[in-house]
């Protein structure tokens, strides 16, 4: 009988998106209805970086809710705005949207309220995105240079 195929570890998000990351609070979130018709909504968001998995509330009777519980496929993007080139910054993201569970959960709404305390008089409807793909577009590290980290 043969060893199994060791599973490598997935690679660590360079420090420099996490950094991105912790200093924004809006992500843009682009989901897809049954016909195929896009559609994009803005929502506040905090960061588990230890499990790389943006927190966010969202109902479920919202359309972008509706259409990631049908399909939780989705993209996303958190930008800076400026209009000087040389300080551009941007990231895009592929994954999936999921309902968390468990210690999860409890995880996301900690980290939710500690970012938005004002959301603890509301009843959250949580979700969370998991990154498959990372890509920071940083023109800070020079012109159109990018990051990117695969899950």
């Amino acid at each position: 009988m043969s060893d199994p195929t060791p599973v490598s570890a997935p690679e660590a998000v360079d420090p420099r998106i996490v950094r991105f990351i912790g200093r924004h609070h809006v992500l843009t979130l682009a989901t897809v209805s049954a016909t195929g018709t896009p559609y994009c909504a803005n929502l506040f968001y905090a960061y588990l970086p230890e499990r790389n998995r943006f927190v966010f509330t969202t109902d479920t009777t919202t359309r972008h809710g509706s259409e990631m519980a049908a399909c939780a496929q989705v993209a996303a993007s958190v930008v800076l705005e400026t209009r000087t080139v040389g300080l551009v910054q941007g990231l895009q993201i592929e994954g999936l949207a999921e309902r968390p569970e468990g210690d999860l959960l409890q995880e996301a709404r900690n980290a939710y309220l500690r970012r938005f305390p004002y959301a603890a008089v509301a009843d959250l409807t949580l979700w969370t995105l998991a990154p498959t793909l990372l890509k920071l577009t940083d023109n800070k590290l020079g012109f159109g240079k990018k990051l990117i980290w695969h899950g």
